[in-house]
């Protein structure tokens, strides 16, 4: 019903930057949030940010306030995850999820992107 795709990982150094993006396409209407996920190697899946479709509204994991910044263009159906000052442990897959409402929990988005790679060197 739903399908996305990211773009945009790769690897960089860290204090660098790198930006993600996200198409979504197929029946979106009725998802108002779409976010971003990452997942390292042994570590449990963790909530990064996101955001509402319908008024903006965004949220962040603790650990990327102040260096992460979520955007999206609704005419596009696209999100954006701007990814400043990165540093070694935020390197792991990222993925891109739609649903109904804003959430921090996995399970209550109900699409899933593929995932991109994102590794931060030092």
């Amino acid at each position: 019903q739903v399908q996305l795709v990211e773009s945009g990982g790769g690897l960089v150094q860290a204090g660098g930057s790198l930006r993600l993006s996200c198409a979504a396409s197929g029946r979106t209407f009725s998802k108002n949030a779409m976010g971003w996920f990452r997942q390292a190697p042994g570590r449990e899946r963790e909530f990064v940010a996101a955001m509402t479709r319908s008024s903006g509204v965004t949220t962040y994991a603790d650990s990327v306030k102040g260096r992460f910044t979520i955007s999206g263009d609704n005419a596009k159906r696209m999100v954006y995850l701007q990814m400043n000052s990165l540093k070694p442990d935020d390197t792991g897959v990222y993925y891109c999820v739609i649903g109904r409402i804003m959430t921090r929990m996995a399970a209550t988005y109900d699409y899933w992107g593929q995932g991109t790679q994102v590794t931060v060197s030092s």
